[in-house]
């Protein structure tokens, strides 16, 4: 990447500032039915960095954000951001327990939660020291009354006056909580300046722009593309809580971009191909199969229907990130949006890509888990920390350079763990094993904290994972690994069917085999209705292992 990658040190409140004063009636963010303008989202905003400020949130404050998507999210994290404060996403799937731990971890000052979580924050403030305001967003359809000191979202908001816009600094934080493999939620320190950097692939440099370095030049360049009608309208299918949706979603903003966010709580395929078609989307993002398989099933019933299929010729590119995304719905998708470019990132809350896979339309998609390696990526000896020659045989530990986060919130040693300093050069290393070849091409193996150690073979769960959902029948599947007292520990395939699908262990275990080495094949399969994944997509290997344990009764 592009040492100019970290020239523009700004806060991204006053990117966007500067990109509402440019165009306030044109459309930021479709959130479902509603749309919402540069104007109306600045004032909204700078109205709630006022009621913030009222409650002593400033410069380093960190308030934390409970919400499914809502033009609360981004309002408030637009306040936050014009105030110099931290934003500090919640997972909405967490309980109570989670939410006091992210809260006390974070030092979170102010809670923003959604009424109909509110069972969830009742006594958090006897939990959490630091938590002084809570704020209620209400649903619609929810009749919760908050506890008496409660703020109530949109009253005192629009009783508010404007605050006045302050100079601000690149070294701003987010963070951006991540539940990782092991342990519990960490909170990854993202400077606004390095944030900027990181996102400039999927922003300027695959679109073939220069990086700008002067808030000015990204003016200008979101208004070039405005005038040559190449603006992206980027719908991010995930939610807000989680960085890939979050993320890609700045990144649409200072090139200009409108946002289009889904409202139902519960990913729908249904309303993203019906938003695609409405606002012509020029940008899919979504998380790997987990988002594919609804979206290509959906569309695969129309057809099969006899219907009118939807016309998605606008949709010229599909990202994904952080989660395994096969080559055969690349295919699909690409039969269904046949100009579409599709663009796979390895990616993690705490940087890269480390991996990208592009397939054009016409091409055929390159292997799953299969990805080239960008010139700042290399592995690592595991023991040594030496870097490994690209065509060595040895699984390393990837790593990347180029723009990244500080490091965890209050955590030193994880830190120092995750990022490295090698030979002089700061790397990003959150534990994924991976080959390169001497041609860049890079096989990824999976997570070195989930790898299984069963008999003294080292067994990466991606990459039975990916064998496993190649077969005929399989819609998912996690791989985990079970106390097992010869093996020290089994591999165990936790996976779903599809629909109609009658395959049986047997037959699943054969075609496994016709790829796979013996010692990496499940002992263990057990099929489940729906294999566990969180709202963006991504495995949860503790809790499928858990479930693994019980079905077992070990």
């Amino acid at each position: 990447m592009s040492e100019t990658a970290n020239e523009l040190s700004v806060n991204w409140a006053t990117l966007w500032e500067a990109l509402a004063d440019e165009r306030p009636n044109d459309i930021a963010v479709v959130l479902g039915a509603s749309e919402i303008k540069w104007g109306e989202l600045d004032e909204r905003s700078a109205q709630l960095a006022s009621v913030f400020s009222q409650q002593g949130v400033g410069s380093g404050s960190k308030v934390a954000q409970l919400l499914f998507n809502d033009a609360a999210y981004l309002e408030s994290i637009y306040a936050l951001f014009k105030l110099r404060a931290t934003p500090v996403n919640i997972n909405y799937r967490y309980l109570q327990n989670e939410i006091a731990y992210i809260l006390n971890n974070s030092e979170s000052e102010m809670l923003v939660y959604h009424a109909s979580l509110a069972e969830r924050v009742v006594g958090l403030k006897d939990l959490v020291p630091t938590l002084k305001t809570l704020v209620c967003v209400n649903d619609v359809g929810s009749h919760f009354e908050p506890e008496d000191d409660h703020l109530i979202y949109e009253s005192v908001l629009t009783r508010a006056v404007p605050a006045e816009r302050i100079e601000r600094s690149g070294e701003d934080l987010l963070f951006l909580y991540t539940g990782g493999t092991t342990g519990m939620p960490k909170g990854v320190m993202w400077r606004h300046v390095d944030l900027f950097g990181a996102l400039a692939y999927s922003g300027y440099l695959a679109l073939g722009l220069p990086i700008p370095t002067t808030v000015q030049q990204v003016g200008h360049t979101a208004a070039q593309l405005a005038a040559d009608g190449k603006s992206p309208t980027n719908l991010c299918a995930a939610p807000l809580m989680h960085g890939v949706a979050l993320f890609l979603a700045m990144s649409s903003f200072v090139l200009g971009g409108k946002v289009i966010l889904l409202k139902s709580r519960k990913f729908d395929p249904k309303e993203l191909i019906e938003l695609s078609e409405k606002y012509s989307v020029t940008q899919l993002s979504i998380v790997g199969d987990a988002f594919s398989k609804p979206i290509t099933r959906y569309l695969q019933s129309i057809e099969d229907q006899g219907s009118p299929l939807p016309v998605l010729d606008s949709v010229i590119r599909i990202t994904s990130s952080g989660a395994t995304f096969s080559g055969d719905q690349k295919s699909l998708l690409q039969k269904f949006m046949p100009h579409a470019t599709i663009i796979d990132m390895l990616g993690a809350s705490e940087g890269g890509p480390f991996g990208i896979a592009m397939t054009a339309p016409n091409e055929d998609p390159i292997a799953t888990a299969v990805f080239i390696a960008p010139p700042n990526a290399t592995t690592f000896n595991d023991e040594t920390w030496e870097p490994l020659p690209r065509g060595s045989s040895v699984p390393g530990v990837l790593g990347v350079s180029g723009p990244m986060p500080q490091g965890y919130y209050r955590d030193e040693a994880k830190s120092s763990q995750t990022f490295r300093v090698i030979n002089g050069v700061r790397y990003t290393i959150p534990g994924d094993y991976a080959l390169i070849d001497t041609n860049g091409v890079m096989q990824l193996l999976g997570r070195g904290s989930v790898c299984i150690n069963s008999g003294g073979e080292k067994i990466y769960p991606e990459e039975v994972e990916v064998v496993a959902r190649s077969i005929a029948g399989i819609a998912d599947c996690t791989v985990v690994g079970v106390p097992d007292d010869r093996f020290g520990n089994a591999v165990t395939a936790v996976v779903s069917r599809s629909p109609g699908s009658t395959i049986t262990s047997e037959e699943l275990l054969a075609g496994m085999r016709k790829t796979l080495a013996a010692y990496k094949c499940p002992r263990h399969i057990l099929f489940v209705e729906t294999v566990y994944r969180s709202p963006s997509g991504k495995a949860d290997y503790n809790i499928t292992r858990d479930e693994a344990i019980q079905i077992l009764k070990i």
